[in-house]
């Protein structure tokens, strides 16, 4: 039997969804441990983990290491600006630095989707404003959720997942 989150085509209030990568150090044991210490915060309860994909890194210097990408979905009481705090601590702790744009990191932790909640910039912007254009993310993205849809009407992760391939983006 398949999870009800496979069939959604929107994340309902109270669910988000994370994306995860590392090209830096032991990066399964990093992803790993992020998930870990997301489940150990008494507001956030991981629903379900996508598989880790091994991926070139896109943009930034050249020569930095394969990334391992994944999505996890988790149900949270917290409000997207302290969720992202939480992941920004997270990612600290495991020595991320911001120095080069798209450059090499030990940990990278992105909200995607917190909810169906829309927010403009300044700020936090929600929807993640790459989402639909990164392949590193839907595939994982895919696994849990392929019937979501960026809007009613819009194609699914998987259409897109075929849309990007068909133009031969990076993944």
């Amino acid at each position: 039997m398949s999870e009800p989150w496979s069939t959604w085509t929107a994340v309902p209030e109270g669910h988000a969804l994370i994306a995860l990568g590392s090209n830096l150090g032991d990066r399964r044991g990093q992803l790993e441990d992020a998930v870990e210490r997301l489940e150990l915060h008494p507001k956030v309860r991981l629903l379900a983990a996508s598989s880790l994909h091994r991926t070139a890194p896109v943009g930034g210097p050249v020569g930095q290491g394969e990334f391992l990408n994944g999505v996890v979905l988790v149900h949270t009481s917290l409000a997207p600006e302290q969720l992202l705090e939480l992941l920004h601590d997270i990612e600290a702790d495991h020595g991320r630095e911001r120095v080069v744009p798209n450059g090499p990191r030990t940990l990278d932790l992105d909200l995607l989707l917190h909810g169906d909640l829309r927010r403009e910039p300044p700020g936090l912007e929600l929807p993640h404003p790459r989402l639909w254009e990164r392949t590193f993310v839907l595939g994982p993205l895919a696994e849990l959720c392929p019937n979501l849809r960026q809007a009613p009407g819009d194609v699914t992760v998987t259409e897109r997942l075929l849309e990007l391939a068909s133009i031969g983006a990076p993944s």
